[in-house]
């Protein structure tokens, strides 16, 4: 792992005690309807094999399965154990899929090719190598499969832009210092945000790892955004009778 992975891990490990609270706080209560809004882009009693890369404490792993059916696996993997034992309790309220959780890096995905139908991925893309996580996305992803990535973005509404950069920068450190004691973890959050490549940049990082058809869903104004793409399927295989 390199430095800035270990920086990260240990920093998610100062709020994991924490994170579901702030979440709500700092979102105003709007990070539900983003995960909603992501789990729903899969379609519904489907079956598949579902991958929740970063899955943090569980919450998206979760609303994706009360989205898709009974029959269905999902797995979650993230490097900070102390996160993944705060999934562990939802985990068990959520009997509609097999839910497993699983200790790993989104650059090093511990699964075979072509594995999953789908995999999700929120607020965790910024936090590892954007290009390697991709590439690693569609190679476990089956031909055809689908991501569906959530992440912050940066409003393109100027009046909106100013007072989304004053809470963002200004605001939101304050009271995640305030509330979780950890200034480092919700100054590193603005940075992150700020540094993340925009839609269309995203989108030629996608492309160059296998990702085709690629829709950005800009949501609260532009404040978060899910891109949805799907990894090509190969001509060879296009050929076979």
């Amino acid at each position: 792992m390199t430095d800035r992975g270990i920086y990260i891990r240990r920093m998610f490990s100062g709020i994991a005690f924490r994170y579901d609270f702030l979440n709500a706080l700092l979102s105003f209560g709007r990070d539900k309807y983003w995960r909603r809004f992501t789990a729903s882009r899969i379609d519904a009693g489907f079956g598949g094999m579902v991958l929740d890369i970063a899955t943090g404490t569980g919450d998206l792993a979760v609303e994706v399965a009360r989205r898709i059916g009974e029959g269905s696996d999902i797995v979650g993997v993230d490097f900070c154990q102390d996160m993944l034992v705060k999934a562990q309790d939802k985990i068990r309220k959520s009997p509609r899929s097999k839910l497993e959780l699983i200790c790993a890096q989104a650059e090093l995905l511990p699964f075979p090719d072509n594995t999953f139908d789908s995999v999700t991925i929120g607020f965790g893309l910024r936090n590892a190598d954007i290009g390697g996580t991709l590439g690693e996305i569609a190679r476990v992803l089956k031909e055809g499969g689908k991501l569906l990535c959530l992440e912050f973005s940066q409003p393109r509404r100027r009046i909106f832009g100013r007072i989304y950069s004053l809470y963002l920068f200004r605001i939101l450190p304050f009271l995640g210092k305030a509330i979780s004691g950890n200034k480092e973890a919700y100054a590193y959050l603005p940075r992150s945000i700020s540094e993340f490549p925009s839609s269309p940049e995203l989108k030629r990082v996608m492309e160059k790892a296998g990702l085709r058809d690629i829709e950005a869903y800009p949501l609260t104004f532009g404040a978060v955004t899910v891109h949805v793409a799907t990894r090509k399927v190969e001509l060879s295989y296009l050929g076979k009778r």
